[in-house]
């Protein structure tokens, strides 16, 4: 199973976020483990890379992917990168996906459709404070001529309203209309996808051109990993777009 964003133009870009499902790795990471950094045999992972990317089309050759820190830095990729310290790739280089890897944390796809260039971000709480995704905007705007109407954009899988329980100092950095207070629990909850959804919008990222998956990884952690369901021993997924081959030969 792979979620593939309905608000994209397939024609266009490749953009998708992969699931557990369907790949080779056992227990705890069954099965579809697409991360190097959780234990897993690394034969199985490069097994399961081969698998998504290339149901996708893509070569694994073409995939950039960061090192992730939580930080809000974010990269222009002119050509694919393996472990930059990095949390949002942005590019308008033809057949170079961009991926992230999650396991609770936002992903979010962007598409500039009138420049044809990309982002992939990945937000955690601490990423979202420091509004990577306006940042990755911003970027793109300096180096693209992005401007909010013209882009599309994918908030994907991750943890839902429901089940993001923080703290209080967690929840102090958040604006009172993305958290509320659980009495009973004593515990606040937060909401991740409105509050990249909120980034987007603020750019000029128009409402009906932002799809937000419906899928929390907690809720349905038999269909993605969850880093806090299963106490930090999961796998991890990735989200990837990438400005295809065949669409940059057409419009050239």
């Amino acid at each position: 199973m792979i979620l593939q964003p309905k608000i994209f133009d397939s024609s266009k870009v490749i953009a998708a976020q992969s699931t557990r499902l369907g790949g080779v790795s056992s227990e705890p990471f069954d099965s579809m483990n697409l991360g190097l950094s959780v234990n897993d045999d690394e034969q199985n992972v490069w097994k399961n890379r081969a698998l998504f990317f290339g149901k996708l089309g893509i070569e694994l050759s073409n995939v950039s992917r960061c090192y992730q820190v939580h930080g809000t830095d974010v990269l222009v990729v002119k050509e694919p990168v393996t472990n930059e310290k990095y949390d949002a790739q942005i590019t308008n280089v033809p057949n170079v996906y961009l991926a992230v890897s999650v396991a609770d944390c936002t992903p979010i796809l962007i598409h500039d459709e009138k420049n044809d260039a990309v982002a992939a971000i990945h937000a955690g709480w601490r990423g979202t404070v420091g509004k990577i995704v306006s940042n990755a905007l911003q970027l793109m705007k300096e180096n693209y001529g992005t401007e909010g109407k013209d882009c599309k954009a994918f908030i994907g899988a991750c943890i839902s309203y429901e089940n993001f329980e923080v703290g209080d100092e967690v929840a102090a950095n958040f604006d009172s209309s993305l958290k509320r207070f659980d009495s009973q629990k004593q515990k606040w909850f937060v909401n991740l996808k409105k509050a990249n959804q909120k980034q987007l919008l603020d750019f000029g990222v128009l409402e009906n051109n932002i799809e937000i998956s419906d899928y929390c990884t907690v809720e349905n952690n038999n269909t993605f990993f969850s880093h806090r369901k299963e106490k930090g021993v999961t796998g991890r997924m990735m989200a990837v777009i990438g400005i295809t081959k065949e669409y940059s030969r057409a419009s050239s």
